[in-house]
């Protein structure tokens, strides 16, 4: 059975590094993340509060009871847990930093797409800097939560992310796609949290010259 690595244990809510690969829904699992979960904490029922693609690694909340998901649901909604995720690319973006506002629609294949309009935009900050040549790294904070979000900012920036098959990063093939949930800091119950975890897989994660960066995010 998978074990997943916990970062941080709270009476209410564990916070895990998920891996890439791994559904947060059943897909045709078996068994989904939740309840393998439950397995390893031994306990009846984990609450899924928030969600990371299948191919995005890192950090990810769940509540051990119904109040704590309740709630957690509510700080998500009201934007008051921010993310900052880690992305690489081998394009050069538009611009080095800023801030990608638009609209986003259903597109082909599963896909999305950013539109002009601003209707009910997603909305990402980010920042870039270079590694080595062709290799930058982007640090993104979403400020909304829409589907593929981070993913449809990268490829609109002119800089897909690199691994990301559904949005062009895939020039060569990638031993996965570079998209990390890096850091979330909230507070709960009158208790500031600030928690990270670096990526643990990908070649181009663990180069010197990626985590050089990283350590000064």
């Amino acid at each position: 059975m998978q074990e997943f690595k916990i970062i941080h244990k709270h009476r209410d809510f564990i916070i895990i590094d998920k891996p890439n690969g791994v559904s947060v829904h059943r897909d045709e699992a078996e068994i989904g993340l939740t309840g393998l979960l439950a397995k390893q904490l031994s306990v009846a029922q984990v609450w899924l509060v928030h969600r990371l693609d299948k191919v995005t690694s890192g950090l990810l909340i769940l509540a051990l009871n119904e109040r704590a998901a309740a709630e957690f649901s509510l700080l998500f909604a009201q934007h008051e847990i921010s993310k900052t995720y880690l992305a690489l690319s081998k394009q050069k973006p538009k611009k080095k930093q800023g801030l990608i506002i638009g609209d986003m629609e259903k597109a082909r294949r599963g896909a999305w797409k950013l539109c002009q309009t601003k209707q009910n935009p997603a909305v990402t900050r980010f920042e870039s800097v270079s590694c080595e040549p062709n290799l930058r790294l982007f640090i993104l904070k979403p400020q909304t939560g829409k589907t593929h979000q981070l993913r449809v900012a990268m490829k609109s920036l002119g800089s897909p992310i690199l691994g990301d098959e559904l949005y062009g990063g895939n020039s060569e093939k990638n031993d996965r796609t570079y998209l990390h949930a890096f850091r979330l800091e909230f507070t709960y119950q009158g208790e500031p949290f600030r928690v990270q975890s670096l990526p643990q897989t990908g070649e181009y994660f663990l180069r010197e010259s990626v985590r050089e960066k990283i350590d000064s995010v």
